[in-house]
């Protein structure tokens, strides 16, 4: 492990800071401390192309197969210098020294991953041989789109029973804001069922990314349909826990990226303080 890890910070999430293949340490703002990441996607292929992504030289695609006896030695390895040695004292930034979560991110949608079931088996059992089960969630960071799969549910269904979680990318409630913001292609109605799927299967919170475009916040009818989208989670009884809404805290890869912008905090505090009053607690993150 590369011993550069003091400038841990939010606006750098580089899979290859550690200088391991399939795990890196990052600063999260929406976990609140240090989040050790699993990167399945290492050829930067998502089934996406988010126009905020970050992630340099993004191509379509799946993720490749995984080497699982290499992330396992990648995984124990980095965790017992958390776990039983200094790491974060040497190398997290002060106020946050508290390892926070494994999350399953990465450079592309993790859960187009062959292996995605056996890597969620994999991380509940080290993860129940350091003791930590209950206080350490495991993370999936996802768009959501493969939900609907029977392995891919499976897994989230596993990771239920580890303690795990979901943050499900919902950026836009309309068909032609998904497809502006994320080039996805299976539109709003695919998404908000294999919302309801993950939602149901486990514990499981709404991602947002908010931003402005040509400096420009999100239209008053893309707004609307947001709000729609989650008074009809709580009529229906849909048990998703909150939302987070987030803004870009470190520059887009993409061609889009001279576009883009944060929205006023005022305009995400006005929209964070509508979906509380639907009866869904926001967690915001500028």
């Amino acid at each position: 492990m590369r011993d550069i890890m003091a400038s841990l910070s939010v606006d750098d999430h580089d899979r290859d800071s550690a200088g391991l293949v399939h795990v890196y340490p990052v600063v999260s703002r929406r976990a609140g401390g240090v989040s050790v990441g699993i990167n399945l996607n290492t050829n930067n292929a998502c089934n996406w192309r988010c126009i905020y992504c970050q992630v340099p030289g993004l191509v379509y695609g799946d993720a490749p197969r995984c080497d699982l006896a290499l992330l396992e030695r990648e995984l124990r390895g980095f965790l017992d210098g958390i776990v039983h040695g200094d790491y974060l004292a040497r190398h997290a930034p002060e106020g946050a020294r508290e390892w926070k979560d494994v999350a399953i991110s990465g450079n592309g949608e993790p859960t187009s991953c062959e292996e995605f079931g056996s890597v969620v088996e994999l991380v509940a059992r080290i993860l129940a041989e350091l003791g930590v089960v209950g206080r350490i969630p495991i993370v999936l960071i996802t768009n959501g789109s493969l939900v609907h799969r029977p392995m891919v549910l499976g897994a989230i269904e596993r990771l239920a029973q580890a303690g795990g979680r979901v943050w499900y990318k919902l950026d836009s409630a309309t068909d032609a804001g998904a497809a502006a913001l994320n080039h996805n292609r299976a539109g709003h109605a695919r998404a908000r069922g294999n919302l309801e799927l993950a939602a149901r299967a486990c514990p499981t919170w709404i991602q947002s990314m908010v931003l402005a475009r040509r400096g420009q916040p999100p239209s008053a009818a893309e707004a609307q349909a947001y709000l729609d989208l989650v008074a009809d989670l709580v009529a229906r009884g849909v048990p998703v826990r909150g939302v987070m809404l987030y803004g870009p805290a470190r520059p887009s890869h993409q061609p889009e990226a001279p576009e883009l912008g944060p929205v006023p905090r005022e305009w995400l505090q006005q929209h964070a303080r509508a979906i509380e009053a639907l009866g869904l607690p926001v967690q915001v993150s500028w």
